[in-house]
């Protein structure tokens, strides 16, 4: 096994005096260092759709202290994320938003192939952006309504979330949309754990390829087998389930509302606030002093 790399102390320096001098502000979020969303001082719009870019052949001692300046020249940066790995070195590459779909381009244009140093050129391209993951695995007594509920407990920037059925389907897939790449992202790092922790359900996740349903509606339902499952709406009459009060009580102080169809359906705890959301894991890569 190879040797973990040295930092290069002259550039961790260099970053570290860049901040004190231009009190730019780094904020630590799981595996990397961001800037904005929005910074401080910002007056332009909120970016929409196609304003990321992707940077990727970033050496792996180079830091903001060249790379924000670089792409502030082009337009006012919305956000910068430099992803980082343990060692505190970078991993290679980068995102860069700005306030529009436009300035982005340029950035495209100017940046791509920019000589950062004698033989080391810099790819720059439109990020992709996808917004939208597919949960497989999914039991088929599952809500629509429920599962955006669960989901927005334990990820950010949930929006919509629509079930599929169909031949090829094991059990029910969610479609479920996010409000920007970066939260599905981060939710597609943390569902499935959280999920098979929280209500002992093991599913799987991946993009969505095709973005978003076809229709904005679930799929129709399979036709039934041989030996067709209790609808979730009559349960087998050996079964009692004590009915539900019209109006439950509000969850206790810090505890977040559980749909318990939802509990019921996945086989899991059966409390309306069964969910214990976990602490916020220490930061992998401790950022340079004076973030």
């Amino acid at each position: 096994m190879d040797a973990p790399a040295l930092l290069n102390l002259e550039r961790v320096q260099a970053l570290e005096t860049w901040l004190k001098t231009t009190n730019i502000k780094l904020t630590q979020v799981n595996a990397q260092r961001k800037y904005g969303g929005p910074p401080e001082g910002w007056d332009g719009p909120t970016p929409g759709a196609h304003c990321e870019v992707f940077i990727s052949q970033i050496p792996r001692d180079t830091y903001e202290d060249l790379l924000i300046p670089l792409f502030s020249s082009v337009g006012p940066l919305w956000e910068f994320r430099l992803m980082m790995n343990f060692s505190g070195q970078n991993r290679g590459f980068a995102y860069a938003k700005y306030s529009s779909s436009g300035v982005a381009a340029k950035a495209v244009r100017l940046l791509h192939g920019h000589e950062l140093a004698p033989g080391i050129r810099l790819s720059v391209c439109h990020s992709t952006e996808k917004r939208h993951l597919c949960i497989e695995g999914l039991p088929v007594t599952i809500r629509q309504g429920h599962l955006l509920q669960v989901l927005r407990v334990l990820a950010e920037g949930v929006e919509t979330v629509f079930l599929k059925t169909g031949p090829g389907i094991e059990g029910v897939s969610a479609v479920v949309g996010f409000s920007s790449h970066h939260a599905a992202s981060m939710a597609k790092r943390i569902l499935m754990e959280a999920l098979k922790e929280q209500f002992a359900v093991t599913v799987s996740i991946k993009w969505e390829s095709t973005g978003k349903p076809n229709s904005g509606k679930p799929s129709p339902p399979r036709k039934p087998s041989k030996k067709p499952l209790a609808s979730p709406l009559k349960q087998p009459r050996h079964i009692l389930i004590p009915p539900q009060p019209s109006v439950l009580p509000a969850p206790p102080a810090n505890r977040p509302f559980i749909p318990p169809g939802f509990c019921r359906a996945v086989g899991g705890p059966t409390g309306p606030y069964s969910l214990t959301l976990p602490a916020n894991p220490p930061s992998p890569v401790p950022p340079p002093r004076g973030i």
